[in-house]
């Protein structure tokens, strides 16, 4: 078994770059290929700054994507403050080569394994000296110059750049949620909103303005337009919200599943004066997004 090890939070060009190499190396070898990562995110449980961590998928999108990869196994371990004290031995030997039988480990540019906070390159040799054979793969930089990593495209997706974060992702970046009631005051001006929960409460919203959207519901796909925020002309800039209107479309869908895919940023939220200057607006928006 060739196993690659990490949390591969948003699995990203530059993870992609490490499952596609686990994927041919393992087949060229007629072995199996085995990700082990794990749940929930190691901040969440040593309270490193937990409250600011947002993540880039759920548990299910991120199985999933590693999975589509061709990756024959997805292992998933709880991360425990008990299971956070294993050093990089420990780790390696008891769960890599004793657990799930690894032969051989790849090893991203900047992984980091176990609680002695060990480089890539001294990883490699306490794997080594465990007998396992260290494969390693280089960094990903993305068309800007920039190295590809999980920080950079949370920081992308939160200043509202899903543009630039699809560009590292090698995907369009989405929620996913259920659709629960609103004030229906969108429907009183000729936009109504399906308002979402999300599956996964700790999911990163892109920042707060209205987006080009692709919407997934009862099996089919539509165009749409997506305002995050705390809707400042008509809700006094309470909680944040994820509203989506949905072009062409009339159905009632409350209590069911939705998926908001990003496309681009159109404009900053704001407030208006009054709802008619909003309805305006909302008219130029669409427009805009029925360019896409």
């Amino acid at each position: 078994m060739v196993v690659a090890t990490g949390f591969f939070d948003g699995v990203h060009l530059g993870h992609r770059l490490v499952l596609e190499k686990l994927v041919s190396v393992a087949r060229a070898r007629g072995a199996g290929s085995e990700v082990v990562t794990f749940w929930p995110h190691p901040r969440n449980v040593l309270q490193d700054d937990a409250r600011n961590l947002r993540l880039l998928t759920s548990l299910s999108e991120k199985k999933d994507l590693i999975s589509s990869i061709g990756v024959d196994k997805v292992e998933v371990l709880p991360f425990t403050r008990s299971f956070s004290r294993l050093t990089t031995k420990e780790y390696l030997e008891d769960y890599v080569k004793g657990k799930f039988g690894g032969k051989a480990i790849l090893l991203g540019y900047d992984n980091r394994i176990g609680s002695d906070l060990l480089s890539p390159v001294e990883i490699a040799e306490v794997a080594e000296r465990l007998g396992l054979e260290v494969i390693r793969t280089e960094s990903l930089s993305s068309p800007k110059g920039i190295v590809v990593s999980s920080t950079k495209i949370r920081e992308a997706v939160a200043s509202g750049d899903v543009e630039g974060a699809a560009a590292m992702l090698g995907y369009k970046y989405s929620l996913f949620g259920v659709v629960v009631a609103g004030n229906r005051l969108g429907r009183t001006i000729g936009f109504p909103t399906a308002n979402m929960w999300l599956y996964e409460p700790l999911k990163l919203l892109p920042g707060n303005g209205v987006y080009s959207v692709e919407v997934e519901s009862l099996g089919r796909k539509f165009k749409g337009m997506c305002n995050i925020g705390t809707r400042p002309t008509v809700n006094a800039g309470r909680d944040r919200t994820v509203e989506t209107n949905i072009f062409d479309f009339d159905e009632d869908i409350y209590g069911l599943d939705l998926k908001v895919t990003f496309l681009r940023k159109i404009r900053d939220e704001r407030r208006f004066a009054s709802l008619d200057a909003l309805k305006a607006q909302l008219i130029q928006d669409r427009e805009s997004c029925l360019k896409d």
